[in-house]
């Protein structure tokens, strides 16, 4: 059976292990550049959850043709572990919305409390970058993994539904 070191988030980047032992891990969010680009198309969901969420190749596709959509690769200890693409869409609202649209943690680390850890870094990541007071993203309701985390981040159902037909939900800040 394999050991795995099971992380509890802690502010200021420290992690405490189920053993009490304090780790520290560095979490990073970063653009896709060429020099990222082939480990980021080689992401991949757990095959249960494929229905959920895009390809990062097709996400990539989406972001060369809306110019707000930012991609980037998600990294814990200098390691490729995820995927998000995040924007601002001056369209919608009266000062726009700021959309989490796509998050994905690579199957292989799935089950470590990477997904808590990464939503949280991008949460702040997006409130930095755009000082915004309320983040946006959609899901079908029967992803249920991604709806209790997203809920246990303060994110809510707002009563709307995207072009897709996603559910919408927004953290107020």
């Amino acid at each position: 059976m394999e050991n795995k070191l099971f992380l509890t988030y802690y502010w200021g980047g420290r992690y405490r292990c189920r053993y009490g032992k304090v780790i520290e891990m560095n979490t990073e969010i970063r653009a896709v550049t060429k020099e990222n680009m082939e480990e980021i198309l080689a992401l991949q969901v757990d095959s249960t959850q494929t229905s959920f969420v895009e390809s990062t190749r097709q996400c990539l596709k989406d972001a060369e043709e809306c110019p707000y959509y930012r991609p980037a690769g998600l990294y814990k200890n200098g390691f490729l572990v995820g995927f998000a693409m995040y924007g601002l869409f001056p369209d919608e609202g009266p000062n726009g919305r700021v959309w989490l649209d796509r998050y994905l943690i690579d199957g292989r680390f799935q089950g470590q409390g990477l997904g808590g850890i990464m939503l949280e870094a991008l949460i702040e990541h997006l409130v930095a970058l755009y000082h915004c007071s309320e983040i946006y993203l959609s899901l079908y309701e029967d992803n249920q993994r991604a709806l209790h985390l997203y809920r246990k981040f303060g994110f809510q159902f707002n009563g709307e539904l995207d072009f897709n037909g996603e559910k919408v939900m927004v953290k107020i800040l």
